[in-house]
């Protein structure tokens, strides 16, 4: 089991980001959260699986049809303690 904090920047608020995280996450057996920071990026916190965790990774740097990522920056966290993928 691994953990994985991201911050995703570019135009990745308002465009349904955060739901469409979700969605991956759930579908790659993923706990976690992703919510809005109030400097515009989203920041991620992924637990799991390492290969799913890194398949994560790869859908960020797409997003959803409307946003556009301009970075994702990955860092190792403390294991998340929730269950199931919040939306924050």
């Amino acid at each position: 089991m691994a953990t994985a904090r991201f911050l995703v920047s570019g135009r990745v608020q308002g465009v349904f980001y955060r739901a469409s995280t979700r969605e991956r996450a759930l579908a790659l057996d993923l706990d976690g959260i992703a919510r809005n920071l109030p400097d515009g990026r989203v920041e991620v916190i992924a637990c799991g699986a390492p290969a799913a965790i890194d398949a994560l990774e790869q859908w960020l740097r797409r997003g959803p049809p409307a946003a556009r990522v301009e970075q994702v920056l990955r860092e190792t966290c403390e294991t998340w303690s929730g269950s199931g993928f919040e939306i924050g």
